[in-house]
């Protein structure tokens, strides 16, 4: 298990999610596993782009929010925060209806550094973004 709280439950998650860019797309955490945060979010007139189809920047938007949190439950919340310092987005699928599902798992997990591996798949469970996030780990001043 990932978890600073070897107790993580989807409960002590979803608190994250209220009053912030999670509220405005729709972004609804789903699952909570030893080494796996999953979320899920609408395709709709506040996620799509001008075609009708998922627009990049909301798979983004699904991406860092899925690994920053996962960072902020990996590290001692009271010590540490953690900030995102880059992101790419690989857009394999486009997806017109319905809701994406991310799953993030670690790729590494440091002292000063995590990465995280995000894969979003449609409804078919079809791979539409894959994504890698590199989180910077600060002390709390």
């Amino acid at each position: 298990m990932i978890w600073f709280n070897k107790q993580l439950q989807l409960a002590d998650i979803i608190p994250f999610g209220v009053g912030n860019m999670c509220d405005h797309v729709g972004i609804e955490f789903t699952e909570v596993g030893d080494n796996f945060i999953k979320a899920k979010m609408p395709v709709d007139q506040r996620t799509k782009q001008p075609y009708g189809l998922l627009h990049g920047g909301a798979s983004a938007v699904l991406a860092e929010t899925l690994g920053s949190i996962a960072s902020a439950f990996v590290v001692d919340a009271e010590k540490n925060v953690c900030v995102g310092m880059e992101i790419n987005a690989n857009h394999i699928r486009s997806a017109r209806s319905g809701y994406v599902t991310g799953t993030c798992t670690p790729i590494h997990i440091g002292a000063q550094t995590h990465v995280w591996d995000i894969k979003i798949h449609n409804e078919a469970d079809s791979l539409c973004c894959i994504s890698r996030l590199t989180v910077s780990v600060l002390k709390r001043r």
